[in-house]
C-alpha cells in the first residue's frame, strides 16, 4: 500500500499540532518541533502522543458513520452505496477511511520509535506514552480487520521503508491480524498504569484491557463456531475492568454526549477533539454532516438534515414517526430521545441562549427562532434526525467547553469504547457457546445498563438471558456510535445466514408525506394529528445486494494498483515469532 502505508509513514515523523482547548490536548507547535529537540522531558513526551487522540483519525469520520451505522441499518443516507451494499474500492469515503487507519498505525509506530530513542523522560512516562500509542495502533487494526478482513501487518514503518519492499507486502490472514492485535494490547497493558477513573480521558491499563475483552469477543466466532476459550477470556478481562477500574455508568445517559463531560467516568477510549481548524484534522466535524440546516449559527455549516436515524431503529425503540407524539409521553427508554429527535421533542441542552431547542418550531417557525433553518421544509425522510455528536449553537459550545467552536469544528469528544459496552461484553461472553446464561453477574451487568436507560427493576432481564436480548440492548445503547455494523461482522463469522436474514428484514427505506403531517400538527398548536393516505412507507426491498461478501469491504483500488500482492491470497505467519515488542 504505497499511498496509505508508506506516504503516511513519511508524514508521521512530523507531529501536526497546536495548543488546543485543554492541557490534555497540548501538542508541540509545528514550527518549533523536530525529533532532535523534542522528547526531552516528561511533559514533552506526553505532548508527543496527544495528537494520536485525534488528527490521524480525522479522515475516518464519514466512514465511521457510513460503515458503522448506514450499512447496519441504523442510519438512512438516501441513495447510498453503503445503504444497498454496492460500495466499491473507488469510493472517496472508503479510500479516506483506509488512509486514516493506516495513518494511525504509521503515526503510532513513529511515536513509539521516537519515545524509545529519547533519554530525557522518566521511564514511567515513556512506558505510559508507548502504551497509549500501542493501544491506538491496536484499535486501528481492530477497525481494519473488521472492515477489510485480510490486511498487511506493518510492524515498523521505518523498517519497511529502509528495506524498499513497500510495494511487496502481503496480506496476513484474519487470524494473524487478530493475534497481532491481542499481542499489541498485551504489551500495552504491561506498560500502562492502572490509573482507573482518574485517567480523565487518557488511555490506561483498564482501557486497553476493555478493548482486549472486545477483541476476544469478536474473535471468538472467527473459525465458524464460537471458541469457548476466547469467550472465557472476554469475560475475564471485562470482569476485571468492571470490578477494579473504578469506571461506572454516568447517571444520566444524555450527559455522556455533552461537551462538559468530554472526559467522564464511563468513557474508556475516546477521540478527543479541539474546536480549531488550525491545523486542520484536530477538530470534530460530525455536526455539519448530520445536523439540520441552520442548527449551528455558522452560516451554511450544517447540511445533514436529510440523513436520519432509520425507521428500523425507531421500531426497536418502540416508536413511530407516524404515531401521535402524545403517545410517547409514557416511553421509558431515555436513550431514544438522546439518540434521535422526533416530532414534539424539545431539548434544554441545545440552543440554551434561545430557551432550548424545539424540533418542529425550528423547522416551521415564521419568526426569528426558525430563521436561517430549513425554512419550513421537513428534511428527514425517516421522521427523525440525529442527536448524538451534536453540540448546538456557539452559546452551547462556550457553556459546555469554555471556548468557542469554529466553522466545521467542535470540541465534542467521540466515545469509541464505553463502560456500558464492557458490561454488555461481559454479559454476552458469559453466555459462552450456548447462547444463553442464568449467571447472576451477567444479569446484573446488563440490567445496570437497562436501568440507567430509564427502566425499573420490574423491567429487568430475567434468567435465562439470551444473546438475542443482549443483541438488541447493544443496538439501543450504542446506536449511532459507529459500532453496530461491527456487531454484524463478528456474528457473520459464525451466523452468516442469521445476519443476512436480519438485514434483509430491516425497514431501511423512507416515509413519504411526513412534512404536511408535521406542519399541520405544529400550526394547530400540537393538537391535530391526522395521518392521511399521502403518508406512506416505501416498502420495496431495501438491501437487495447483501451477501456473504458484503461483510468485507473492498480494499481501495489505488492500493491494488500500487501493490498487486494485495489481490493475492493472504500469507499465514507465526505472529509472535515474526513480530516482537522487545522493550
Amino acid at each position: 500500500m504505497k499511498y496509505n502505508i508508506i506516504k503516511t509513514a513519511l508524514a508521521a515523523v512530523l507531529i501536526a499540532g497546536a495548543v488546543s482547548c485543554s492541557d490534555f490536548l497540548n501538542r508541540p507547535a509545528e514550527d518549533t518541533y523536530n525529533v532532535d529537540n523534542f522528547y526531552e522531558n516528561d511533559e514533552q513526551c506526553i505532548q508527543g502522543v496527544n495528537y494520536l487522540y485525534n488528527s490521524p483519525w480525522y479522515d475516518f469520520l464519514r466512514a465511521f458513520l457510513w460503515v458503522g451505522e448506514v450499512m447496519s441499518g441504523n442510519l438512512y443516507l438516501g441513495e447510498s452505496q453503503y445503504l444497498d451494499f454496492s460500495v466499491n474500492g473507488t469510493d472517496s469515503d472508503l479510500v479516506a477511511m483506509s488512509y486514516s487507519l493506516w495513518s494511525v498505525n504509521a503515526h503510532a509506530n513513529t511515536v513509539i520509535r521516537n519515545i524509545r530513542n529519547s533519554e530525557g523522560p522518566s521511564q514511567a512516562v515513556k512506558n505510559q506514552c508507548i502504551g497509549e500509542a500501542l493501544t491506538w495502533k491496536a484499535f486501528a487494526y481492530f477497525f481494519m480487520v473488521r472492515s477489510f478482513g485480510e490486511v498487511p501487518i506493518i510492524h515498523d514503518n521505518t523498517e519497511v521503508l529502509t528495506s524498499g519492499e513497500y510495494n511487496n507486502v502481503y496480506k496476513a490472514t484474519r487470524a494473524n491480524v487478530y493475534e497481532y492485535i491481542v499481542m499489541t494490547l498485551e504489551k500495552a497493558m504491561e506498560l500502562l498504569p492502572k490509573t482507573g477513573v482518574e485517567a480523565n480521558g487518557r488511555i490506561d491499563y483498564y482501557a486497553a484491557e476493555a478493548l482486549l475483552a472486545k477483541v476476544y469477543l469478536t474473535r471468538a466466532g472467527l473459525s465458524g463456531q464460537l471458541n469457548a476459550d476466547d469467550m472465557s477470556k472476554a469475560a475475564k478481562y471485562a470482569k476485571d475492568v468492571i470490578d477494579n477500574s473504578g469506571r461506572d455508568l454516568m447517571e444520566e445517559y444524555s450527559d455522556i454526549f455533552r461537551l462538559q463531560h468530554n472526559q467522564n467516568k464511563e468513557c474508556m477510549i475516546s477521540w478527543q477533539w479541539s474546536p480549531s481548524r488550525d491545523p486542520w484534522t484536530q477538530q470534530n466535524s460530525f455536526q455539519p454532516e448530520i445536523a439540520l440546516t441552520g442548527f449551528s449559527d455558522f452560516e451554511e455549516n450544517c447540511w445533514g438534515g436529510w440523513r436520519g436515524p432509520s425507521i428500523d431503529l425507531q421500531d426497536d425503540f418502540g416508536v413511530s414517526a407516524i404515531a401521535d407524539p402524545a403517545t410517547r409521553a409514557a416511553e421509558k427508554d431515555k436513550r431514544r430521545k438522546a439518540t434521535m429527535m422526533m416530532a414534539g421533542d424539545t431539548y434544554d441542552y441545545f440552543w440554551t441562549d434561545r430557551g432550548g431547542f424545539d424540533y418542529l418550531r425550528f423547522i416551521y417557525d415564521d419568526g426569528d427562532y426558525g430563521k436561517g433553518g430549513p425554512a419550513g421544509e421537513f428534511q428527514s425522510s425517516t421522521g427523525a434526525n440525529v442527536v448524538k455528536h451534536l453540540t448546538g449553537r456557539q452559546a452551547d459550545h462556550v457553556a459546555g467547553l469554555g471556548q468557542s467552536a469554529a466553522n466545521m469544528a467542535t470540541g465534542l469528544a467521540t466515545h469509541l469504547l464505553r463502560f456500558a459496552d464492557v458490561l454488555l461484553i461481559y454479559a454476552e461472553a458469559m453466555t459462552g457457546t450456548s447462547g444463553e446464561t442464568s449467571d447472576q453477574s451477567a444479569l446484573e451487568a446488563i440490567n445496570r445498563v437497562h436501568r440507567r436507560a430509564g427502566y425499573s427493576e420490574e423491567d429487568d432481564f430475567k434468567a435465562p438471558l439470551t444473546v438475542e436480548q443482549i443483541w438488541k440492548e447493544r443496538r439501543l445503547e450504542l446506536a449511532l456510535e459507529g459500532d453496530y455494523w461491527y456487531d454484524f461482522v463478528r456474528r457473520s463469522y459464525y451466523q452468516m445466514d442469521v445476519v443476512i436474514n436480519e438485514i434483509k428484514s430491516q425497514r431501511r427505506n423512507r416515509w413519504f408525506g411526513l412534512g404536511e403531517l408535521y406542519e399541520t400538527y405544529y400550526n394547530t398548536g400540537y393538537e391535530t394529528w391526522n395521518v392521511t393516505d399521502d403518508v406512506r412507507y416505501e416498502d420495496e426491498v431495501s438491501a437487495p445486494n447483501v451477501t456473504a461478501d458484503s461483510f468485507t469491504l473492498p480494499l481501495p483500488a489505488e492500493d491494488l494498483v500500487f501493490n498487486p500482492h494485495l489481490a493475492e491470497p493472504a500469507v499465514d505467519v507465526n505472529v509472535r515469532e515474526t513480530y516482537k515488542y522487545d522493550f
